[in-house]
Order: structure tokens, then C-alpha cells, then sequence
């Protein structure tokens, strides 16, 4: 599986970019206690510090790449704002699984929007680019996005994730044994920054869900 981003993106973000990790033979269950009491501590601990989500670097390149791209930041936000915005008002997150939970906090904690995805619906190559008429798809939130003109990751079936809302199509629940995660990463983010980002992502999930991973850089 190839994954590219069209030459639209790269002309008008010159330096965007996106890491990979593809997981196989996780294992992903119920959330342990541990990564519950970790998660928690740390939203308490954001809520401390008494910022907004505007006040994190990530959430303000990415309204910034929305809008290079033809996006209103203020109506569709980045899921990563929409998680923090959450966060530090006050709200809890529901825990979903040992995955899911992973992805939201490191969305969180690096404040860039993070898919994860089930590897095995994703068919054939995967390009990110800007929707399209026909990017259609059923979201996790359970509403029918249409995703035309908005940024996006499809393969060869169509439309399956974004940086807004991901497709019920690739989601991740416990039964997948392969997956990907694609991380939004900061354009003024250098490569060496993004490599030591996705280890430690990288390290972190396979700590909790098992398997093997392997990092690449776009």
C-alpha cells in the first residue's frame, strides 16, 4: 500500500506533511485502568493550566492549513481542537476501547488530529487530498458527511477519513488485528521532531495493544 498527498495540498502547503504507523497483530479490548487513570490525570492537569485550544501551537497551524485549504476552521474544526475544546471545558471523554482511547490522547496531548484506522477496509492505495463531489460517507458521529473540498484520506474505494471526522467504514473496534494511524503533523514540525512524535506514539500503542509497528514519514 502506497500513500501519497496530491500536489494541490503540496503547492499550497508547501510543508505538509504526515506520518504513518501501520500496527499488525494488535490486539484491542477494553481500555486498562492504567491508561484510563493516565488520561484522566492529564485532562485534569490540561484544565489546570488554564488555556484555551487556541493557545496550542497544533491547533493553531492546523485552523491555518484549513483555511489555506478552502476550510472554515470555525465551522468544521479540526478533531483535535473539537477534543480539547472538550477537554478543558470541563467535559469527560467516553472510553471506547484501548485503541480509540490511545488516538485520543495523543490527539490531545500533541494537539494535531490523529486517524486511526482499521488497515484491513482500507483498499488498495491511500492518497490525501481535498474531497471531491463524490466523498461521501457515513461519520462516527453517525451523520452523512459530505466531504467536498475538505481534506481528506481515500483509497480506492472512495472517502474513508479526515482530520474532521472519520468514515464508520475503516473505525476501529475489537476486532481489528491491523491498523493504521495517519498523524496530521505541524508543517513547521522539522523531521527529526516528527520521527521522535510517531516512536513514541508508536511505543506507547503497541505497549497497550501489542503487535509490531513500523513509522514513515510523507
Amino acid at each position: 500500500m502506497m500513500i501519497t498527498i496530491s500536489s494541490k495540498i503540496n503547492e499550497l502547503v508547501p510543508n505538509f506533511k504526515i506520518g504513518t504507523i501501520t500496527y499488525h497483530d494488535i490486539a484491542i479490548s477494553e481500555s486498562p485502568q492504567m491508561i484510563k487513570g493516565r488520561f484522566q490525570l492529564f485532562t485534569e492537569s490540561l484544565r489546570l493550566e488554564e488555556k484555551t485550544a487556541a493557545d496550542y501551537p497544533g491547533v493553531a497551524e492546523y485552523r491555518s492549513v484549513f483555511k489555506t485549504l478552502g476550510t472554515d476552521p470555525s465551522r468544521y474544526r479540526p478533531a483535535s481542537e473539537a477534543l480539547l475544546r472538550r477537554v478543558i471545558g470541563g467535559k469527560d471523554l467516553p472510553s471506547i476501547n484501548s485503541g480509540v482511547d490511545v488516538n485520543n490522547f495523543f490527539s490531545i496531548r500533541f494537539a494535531i488530529p490523529i486517524g486511526l484506522y482499521n488497515l484491513d477496509q482500507i483498499k488498495g492505495d491511500v492518497e490525501i487530498r481535498i474531497g471531491r463531489a463524490e466523498d461521501l460517507y457515513e461519520g462516527l458521529n453517525g451523520r452523512e458527511m459530505n466531504m467536498e473540498g475538505k481534506l481528506l484520506s481515500a483509497d480506492s474505494f472512495g472517502a474513508f477519513g479526515s482530520p474532521i471526522v472519520d468514515s464508520k467504514r475503516t473505525m476501529v473496534d475489537e476486532t481489528v488485528r491491523n491498523a493504521l494511524h495517519i498523524v496530521y503533523l505541524q508543517p513547521s514540525m522539522d523531521k527529526n521532531e516528527a520521527a521522535e512524535l510517531l516512536e513514541s506514539m508508536a511505543k506507547m500503542f503497541t505497549q497497550v495493544n501489542g503487535g509490531s509497528a513500523e513509522i514513515s514519514i510523507i
